[in-house]
This record gives structure tokens, C-alpha cells and sequence, in this order.
């Protein structure tokens, strides 16, 4: 496929997402495709995930642990069969009630029209200070972003 088609079927990826139709986007992805994401012991839906049914655990654990305040990709980079995707994003921690602020990086390989990989780049300090047990309701310490 073209980088131009490569591109639609990533920005299609989100508009999914932020519609909540979970199946929609799985079916943008191989049936083995990777998705990787920083490790940490602090952050439920942090790791790897396998296939199209280790990512739907991703978003189920993404659902059962995050409250999405605000999620905007700001811009897409492709070439060839990658595409970049830059943006920024606020979130509140469903354990701790505590809200944080993240810029991230989305980098997608595509293979024949499908995503073959995922991988993620995010402020996992910001993260897990929003996840650290403790008292519930604090803010975050996280840096505020500036534009």
C-alpha cells in the first residue's frame, strides 16, 4: 500500500477509538500483530500484548484503569510502511482519582494495509506517579505541557 494509504488507515485507527468502538480498530491489526508498550510494574496496562486478542486486553485493562480527559493526536508522519504519530493526552487514574498530563509517540508499521506493530513512547514517570498508591485524590506532580 501506498504511505498515503498507510497513513488513512492509522488516522481511521483513532477516529475509532475515540468513537469507543474497540472492534472497529482490532480489525485495523494483523491477527499477529505486536503491541508494545513501556514496562512498569505501577502502571495495569503497561507491557506487551500479542495478537488481536492480547490487544483487546490492553483496552481492557487501558478502560478498567485510565479515565481519557483528553487524547489528541496533533500530528501523522508517514513514510514507507511507518507512521508516526505525535499528540498529547490527559488522564485520570481510575485507582488513585489522581489526573496527569502526557505528551506521546505512536510508532505503527504496517504490513499489506494492516498494523503489524505498535509501539508506544509516553512520560511513564508521570504514569506511575498517578498509579502510586497513596492517598486518593492527590494531584500529580507531572510537569504541565506547554505548547
Amino acid at each position: 500500500m501506498s504511505t498515503q494509504e498507510n497513513k488513512q488507515v492509522v488516522m481511521e485507527g483513532y477516529q475509532h477509538y475515540k468513537n469507543g468502538d474497540i472492534q472497529q480498530l482490532l480489525d485495523r491489526y494483523h491477527e499477529d500483530a505486536e503491541w508494545v508498550t513501556p514496562e512498569s510494574e505501577l502502571i495495569p496496562f503497561s507491557g506487551n500484548f500479542h495478537g488481536r486478542s492480547g490487544i483487546a486486553q490492553f483496552f481492557a485493562k487501558l478502560g478498567a484503569a485510565l479515565q481519557t480527559i483528553r487524547f489528541e493526536p496533533t500530528q501523522f508522519i508517514a513514510d514507507g510502511d511507518k507512521v508516526v504519530v505525535i499528540g498529547e493526552g490527559s488522564w485520570q487514574a481510575k485507582p488513585t482519582g489522581r489526573e496527569y498530563d502526557s505528551p506521546w509517540v505512536h510508532v505503527f508499521s504496517l504490513r499489506d494495509g494492516k498494523v503489524a506493530r505498535f509501539e508506544a513512547f509516553y512520560d511513564t514517570a508521570a504514569s506511575e506517579r498517578a498509579f502510586q498508591p497513596g492517598q486518593a485524590g492527590q494531584q500529580s506532580t507531572a510537569a504541565e505541557m506547554h505548547h
